[in-house]
């Protein structure tokens, strides 16, 4: 099946490439030799090779579909849609890591890591720092207990 998504896993390393300007295997080459040296260039690389195990998966996913159409005339029973469902659930998660990487390469959260400030402590107080207003009390006297007028 070739719906044009199997390129995700294209797009996303000339992506990769482009914002570190060298070969992904270049890139994954530095990254094992010394992972400490730049965290978001690890991090890339850890979530490229889940994406690349994620369209491996949804590949497999597929395939079995086209196997399980192919073997059953007529109206769809349970096995076949139950490998749809499992080509639903590939997209997904395919989908999900290429998003973590697209994240993981857009300029704000580069420059969220360099300096080391979070995007929580440049946003506003998630909580109402300063007291509720009160309502002002009506100056109606109440009569005390026990005594009488």
């Amino acid at each position: 099946m070739n719906d044009g998504s199997d390129d995700v896993l294209g797009v996303i390393t000339e992506q990769i490439e482009t914002r570190f300007g060298m070969s992904f295997d270049n890139l994954r080459g530095a990254v094992e030799k010394s992972p400490d040296a730049n965290p978001q260039a690890t991090q890339v690389v850890y979530w490229h090779g889940m994406l690349d195990q994620a369209q491996t998966a949804l590949e497999q996913a597929e395939d079995d579909l086209l196997a399980g159409l192919d073997t059953e005339p007529g109206p769809l029973g349970d096995p076949v849609m139950d490998l749809a469902q499992r080509v639903n659930a590939a997209v997904a998660v395919r989908d999900g890591r290429a998003l973590i990487i697209t994240h993981l390469l857009e300029p704000h959260t580069t420059r969220n890591q360099d300096t080391g400030v979070s995007a929580a402590r440049r946003r506003g107080p998630a909580l109402r720092t300063s007291p509720p207003a009160t309502a002002p009390v009506p100056a109606t006297p109440v009569p005390a207990r026990g005594v009488g007028r």
